[in-house]
């Protein structure tokens, strides 16, 4: 008899799998496609060319994660961009960012927002190291039950309100402006020059369709600048040998304390019995029991999919089915036979601004009106594109003097409008978005579209058959204020524990979301074998 099935290997399955392993604890992770990782892994797709297929940079990763699963020794090594962003811009200026040149660099639109760089960087880092604070922490959860049941809650809220009065009042106010308004209205209020709002301006609709100067978008800008790579806070870098490299070295630690992973294991029933979670069972019919099960999956895939309605409160089954969800997000990944030439600085010698986040939005009027264009038609006509070359930084993706780049291509709504001519379904609009994708980085880099040697394409709809990801969300759930810290999924399961006895959430539908952390992972293990010690979990029979 096994203690725990994990329901996904993704790499927040992997995380838990291997914390709640190194507890003591028999654990089995079920894969649903042939290799863990979920949309954090390599693949060959053009003979000769690797890349990540959907996740493909790092940063978010937490260092305790990595250091507690011993990742360096299962092969993990990261490598820091050498220029964080880079601007091409229509009028052959561009902007660079990145330790060292970003001052000088908005210099050249603006002396006053050069000036103004690093009071807003300390300011919005004050506010990050919060976050980066509360990642590892279980969020307070609204509980019924009275008073005994409550008191942990209550003193998880007094940590928080403790460590808030740490900011001061002024940065309080502060953290209450990047939770609540807009990222294009936040940045106004601190640059006049649209290149330097562009660069900081992009995270704020990274996986998030939405417009820049939509409410609550700047707690997106903020999501992605509290992470850290090799000890340095808001770097991004590469995994050498791709996002696959990470998944891998977890579940190689997961596996070297005994955990179970069987892949090509879709399950497609959570068993519920006497309304507790008993175990799992596959689409061939096997079955795996256990004292409980952890889910990796998308909160509207586990309980619209895998656990019986009847097993659930009805009002959590309708809010949790109704769990908002969709990124404006089109991914590709193209083989080059050469580094692109881009008018703004030109050159196909492997340069400095090669391996950073390439963005084409020069502004953050071009961002809103990508927005509003996919809203009414289902894509825009002039997209938002972010380019990564990963093999300026790791050579084993490509044949030597060829190259991959990842192209984050947004905004494309996550279900096609009913009137859009030619059908409503992304297989019918694929091939001809993934061409006006090439052609908006060939008006950058006029060389681009002849150097494309093969491309993989993956839509919204081809996100979520392949990985999951429910309208192509790569966070699991938009990260709206109605769905974020206490209330991620839901006011009331906020701690990884779900109605049902025995089943626990570990994905990034809760605290703290998406992006490759792990820390949903480490986070539901913890509150499992807290559980566990104080006997909460009545064992299978």
């Amino acid at each position: 008899m096994r203690d725990v099935v994990i329901v996904g290997g993704g790499h927040n399955g992997l995380v838990c799998a291997a914390y709640l392993a190194m507890a003591g604890l028999k654990v089995t992770v079920l894969e649903r496609r042939p290799v863990v990782g979920g949309a954090a892994v390599t693949e060959e797709f053009h003979p000769g060319f690797r890349n990540s297929v959907a996740a493909y940079t790092v940063s978010l990763l937490n260092p305790k994660v990595i250091r507690d699963l011993d990742l360096a020794r299962h092969g993990l090594k990261v490598v820091e961009r050498e220029v964080s962003n880079f601007l091409p811009l229509d009028d052959s200026r561009y902007l660079k960012t990145g330790p060292g040149i970003t001052q000088a660099e908005v210099a050249k639109f603006s002396t006053r927002d050069a000036e103004r760089l690093d009071e807003y960087g300390a300011r919005t880092e004050a506010v990050a190291d919060v976050l980066r604070d509360l990642v590892l922490r279980t969020p307070p959860n609204v509980v019924s039950g009275g008073v005994f049941a409550a008191l942990p809650e209550l003193l998880k809220t007094g940590r928080l309100a403790r460590r808030l009065r740490t900011l001061g009042l002024d940065l309080q106010r502060e953290l209450l402006d990047l939770f609540a308004m807009s990222a294009g209205d936040y940045l106004d209020r601190w640059f006049e020059s649209a290149p330097i709002k562009a660069a900081y301006g992009f995270d704020s609709i990274v996986g998030n369709f939405a417009s820049p100067y939509t409410p609550g978008s700047a707690y997106v800008l903020l999501h992605h600048v509290f992470g850290e790579v090799n000890g340095k806070k808001g770097a991004w870098g590469h995994a050498i040998g791709g996002m696959g490299a990470i998944t891998q070295a977890m579940a190689k630690s997961a596996q070297a304390h005994g955990v179970e992973i069987h892949t090509n294991s879709p399950v497609s029933e959570v068993l519920v019995e006497r309304g507790r979670a008993v175990g799992a069972v596959t689409a061939d019919g096997r079955v795996f029991r256990a004292d409980l099960v952890v889910s990796n999956l998308n909160p509207r895939l586990l309980f619209g999919g895998l656990v019986d309605p009847a097993a659930q409160p009805a009002d959590f089954h309708h809010r949790i089915t109704h769990w908002r969800c969709g990124s404006g997000t089109f991914r590709m990944n193209v083989a080059l036979s050469e580094l692109p030439d881009f008018t703004a600085l030109p050159g196909t010698a492997r340069a400095p601004h090669h391996t950073a986040g390439i963005i084409i939005a020069p502004s953050l009027d071009y961002m809103d009106r990508a927005y509003m264009d996919a809203r009414r038609d289902g894509w825009s006509a002039n997209p938002i594109v972010e380019i990564l070359i990963p093999s300026t930084l790791d050579p084993t993706l490509a044949p030597p003097g060829q190259h991959v780049a990842s192209l984050f291509c947004q905004q494309v709504a996550p279900t096609l409008p009913a009137s859009q001519p030619g059908g409503a379904s992304w297989d019918d609009h694929r091939e001809t978005v993934a061409d006006l994708m090439i052609d908006t980085v060939t008006r950058y880099a006029p060389n681009f579209k002849g150097a494309v040697l093969g491309r993989q394409i993956n839509s919204p709809l081809d996100l979520e058959r392949t990985f999951g990801l429910v309208g192509g969300d790569i966070f699991h759930g938009a990260l709206d204020l109605n769905q974020i810290f206490s209330a991620r999924p839901m006011l009331g399961h906020a701690d990884y524990r779900t109605p049902i006895a025995g089943l626990y959430m570990c994905g990034a539908g809760t605290h703290p979301g998406g992006g490759v952390t792990g820390a949903p992972g480490h986070n539901a293990a913890r509150e499992i074998i807290a559980d566990l010690k104080r006997r909460r979990i009545p064992r299978a029979g």
